[in-house]
């Protein structure tokens, strides 16, 4: 009967690993579209989601940054002459797209 258990616990991990939100992680990516700093993947945990946000000076894109973030909000705004855009997804790699 243990052998049988270790089966399916061992199953149900493999479906649990296939099935976790993968994110695109970079703490400082520039406008040559390169990731400085942090670049991998990170599997999003519970209640997470994939984030990213962009920082833009006169509607040019100057950095941005992406990770797996608990409690993510979709939130735009601006402050001395820069636009923030926060934008929250939730498919695989998604906020390396968006």
């Amino acid at each position: 009967m243990n052998r049988h258990f270790l089966l399916l616990f061992s199953l149900f991990c493999l479906i649990a690993e296939a099935t976790s939100l993968r994110c695109v992680t970079c703490h400082l990516r520039t406008l040559s579209d390169h990731c400085r700093r942090g670049f991998g993947i990170c599997q999003a945990e519970k209640y997470e989601t994939c984030m990213s946000l962009r920082i833009y000076t006169n509607n040019t894109l100057q950095i941005s940054y992406m990770v797996c973030q608990r409690f993510c909000n979709n939130l735009t705004y601006s402050f001395n002459n820069r636009t923030y855009v926060h934008k929250c997804c939730n498919y695989d790699y998604c906020n390396f797209k968006t």
